[in-house]
């Protein structure tokens, strides 16, 4: 194992921050919401299931070894990833989140009846 050769899998550590965030936007939903925090969570969501279907795109590049590459690429990479699904999803998305927010709003209207 040489110095090049990353002790810790930085991918597998994304991931898993993916996945707490998922997990946070969905025990949002426990509680009753309001309009607001309905449409930030359905945007959040949104964001977090653009950034997945961008990740695959992004894991065939092949990088400049003069001035790239190696694990702080790979994090940096996945940070990049997500801020542009949060960018895509701030601008309208692909419309996930409208849907999203309705079936919220439906759910919490039929509990509360």
């Amino acid at each position: 194992m040489g110095f090049d050769t990353p002790i810790v899998d930085l991918s597998q550590i994304a991931n898993t921050a993916r996945a707490a965030r998922a997990q946070r936007v969905a025990g949002q939903l426990q509680a009753p919401m309001a309009r607001e925090e309905v449409r930030r969570a359905a945007e959040e969501f949104e964001a977090v299931f653009i950034a997945q279907m961008m990740a695959p795109m992004f894991q065939g590049l092949e990088t400049d070894e003069l001035f790239g590459g190696g694990p702080g690429e790979d994090i940096y990479r996945s940070v990049l990833v997500e801020e542009y699904g949060k960018s895509i999803a701030r601008a309208g998305g692909i419309g996930l989140s409208d849907a999203i927010q309705r079936e919220i709003l439906r759910l919490q209207e039929a509990r509360q009846q």
